[in-house]
Formats: structure tokens, C-alpha cells, sequence
């Protein structure tokens, strides 16, 4: 009895789909795990703290015993987005939905460890390869949902000067990270076309999070306490990216951009296929990896 027990536990477990949420342990992200997680996925958490993301696990777990995991990594370390997609792949034979939630914003130019300008190293270099890289494990049926912002109506890409080390200023850098999560999920969607992999993106509206918020000196609590009773919750934020990933009403939609659940449009700067191209050409040379070389050697894509 005890054996036939586990037989169909571990078939239930072969059935649970998968996906990974990233910055999954605040705000948006934890929503959306949260939200997945209740409709019976196994959700991995991908997480750049130990701490951070195990508290957060702990929360959800026992508000509901939710299928959670809980794994590492750095979005603004190549050489970390690589260790951690070997990891997944030798834990895990398919992803059927992946949110491309994590975001990065700072009023002072950065680099990541790579060298690249932060919000344009983690929001969209960091998921671009992130992505790619997770391909090879994604089927008909799969879904990649990119969590951009309405910001992007104001950004350009500085293809000459992408690391913004002329004139960088907070509006100038995100606003070009959000733009480039746009052309991303456009010319990603053609790419895949006719595999049945969905690649969609959306403006989760102005939600109330810890982004933007120093966490050693704590700069920005203040002002996200005051607005904070006029911005959307959390969950209300996550509710796009979480009908993208779920529901059947767009199981067959590709290269959109959504708010509030509804197909809306971008600026003209987001509907250009030329852009998207550079850009995703661009993205591969930073990176190193080519889209072609990764969907070759996949086995289920």
C-alpha cells in the first residue's frame, strides 16, 4: 500500500506543471508565485538572496502549503545565470511557464559584475540570457511572460552608448531596460513562431514594491510609504502577468503587450522589427550565446 502510495504521488508531481518566477520573494514576484502556486503549479523561486528568498518561501508555504522551491541566482552575473540554468536543467526535464519578473532600479549609475549599466545589465541583459538559455527545456504549450512597464513609452535605445556612460540619468537607463523587454518579447515571439511557445509581455501598472529601495541605507522607504496608499497592491500588479501564464484565453497569443489583462499598445519606439532585431543581435553578442546554436541543440523546442 505504502508503494502504490508514492507511485501516484510521484505521478501527480510528473503531472504539476512548472514554472520559475524571478524576484519571486517581494512585491509582484511573490504574488505571482503565490498565485501560481495556487492553481496548482510547482513554482521555483528564483531568488539573487538566500535570506530574502527563504523567508519568503517560508510566508507562502504556510499560508497555504504551497509547492514552492527555492533557488539562486544573480541576474546581473553572466557567469551565475549559466550555473544556475545547468541547475535547473539537471533538476527539471521541462519549464511551462517562465515570468521574467526581477527588476532593478537606482537614481545613481551602476554597473553590473559584467560591467554593463545595472538596469539594462539585469532587466533585460540578465533575462535575455536567462531565457535562452532555458529553451531547450520549454515545449508547445510553454509560456514566457516578460514584465515590462509603461516607462518604456519614453525610452530609446542608446545603441552607440547602451551602458549610458554619457548622460545617464534614472528615467533615461530603466526606461531603455523597459523598452528593451519589448523588443525582446516581440522579436523572441517571431523567433519561436509555429513551435507553440507563447512569448508575452506586460505594464503591471503603478504598484507599490521595494523597487527603488536602498537596502542598506533604507532611502526610499519614506516616499514609498506615503504614495503607497495610491498605487495598486501587489497582487493586483501581478494579476497580467498571472492571466498571461494561466489562462486559456491566450494560449495561443504571441508578441503582445497587456495591461489590466487587455491586449493595449505600445509606443511607436516598441513596434519597430528593426530595432528588435539590433537589439536581439546586440543581446547575443554581449552574451555569447547565439539563439539559433541553443534552439539547435535542443532536444523538446
Amino acid at each position: 500500500m505504502e508503494e502504490a502510495t508514492k507511485k501516484i504521488n510521484s505521478e501527480q508531481e510528473e503531472k504539476k506543471k512548472i514554472a520559475l518566477v524571478t524576484g519571486a520573494n517581494s512585491g509582484m514576484g511573490k504574488a505571482t508565485t503565490a498565485a501560481l502556486a495556487d492553481q496548482g503549479f510547482h513554482v521555483v523561486m528564483l531568488c539573487r538572496s538566500r535570506e530574502r528568498g527563504e523567508a519568503a518561501m517560508r510566508e507562502l508555504q504556510n499560508e497555504n502549503n504551497r509547492d514552492l522551491r527555492l533557488m539562486l541566482c544573480n541576474l546581473g552575473k553572466m557567469d551565475d545565470i549559466r550555473k544556475f540554468t545547468e541547475e535547473f536543467k539537471a533538476n527539471y526535464d521541462r519549464l511551462d511557464v517562465l515570468v521574467n519578473n526581477a527588476g532593478v532600479i537606482s537614481l545613481e549609475r551602476r554597473e553590473t559584475e559584467d560591467g554593463l549599466e545595472e538596469q539594462f545589465g539585469v532587466n533585460h541583459i540578465g533575462h535575455f540570457l536567462l531565457t535562452l538559455r532555458l529553451l531547450d527545456r520549454m515545449q508547445a504549450g510553454s509560456r514566457i511572460v516578460v514584465v515590462a512597464s509603461g516607462a518604456h513609452k519614453v525610452g530609446k535605445i542608446h545603441f552607440n552608448d547602451y551602458n549610458l556612460k554619457r548622460g545617464f540619468n534614472v528615467i533615461t537607463a530603466y526606461s531603455q531596460s523597459k523598452l528593451a523587454n519589448i523588443l525582446f518579447a516581440r522579436e523572441l515571439a517571431e523567433r519561436l513562431r509555429g513551435r507553440g511557445i507563447t512569448v508575452n509581455c506586460c505594464h503591471p501598472g503603478a504598484v507599490a514594491t521595494s523597487m527603488g529601495i536602498n537596502r542598506d541605507t533604507g532611502f526610499g522607504k519614506t516616499v514609498v510609504k506615503l504614495i503607497k496608499p495610491y498605487f495598486l497592491t501587489p497582487e493586483m500588479g501581478a494579476s497580467t502577468a498571472v492571466y498571461l501564464a494561466t489562462s486559456p484565453d491566450v494560449e495561443h497569443v504571441t508578441g503582445k503587450y497587456f495591461y489590466r489583462c487587455w491586449m493595449t499598445k505600445t509606443s511607436k519606439a516598441a513596434k519597430s522589427k528593426k530595432a528588435a532585431r539590433k537589439l536581439f543581435v546586440l543581446s547575443e553578442k554581449i552574451t555569447g550565446e547565439k539563439f539559433q546554436d541553443l534552439i539547435t541543440k535542443g532536444d523538446t523546442i
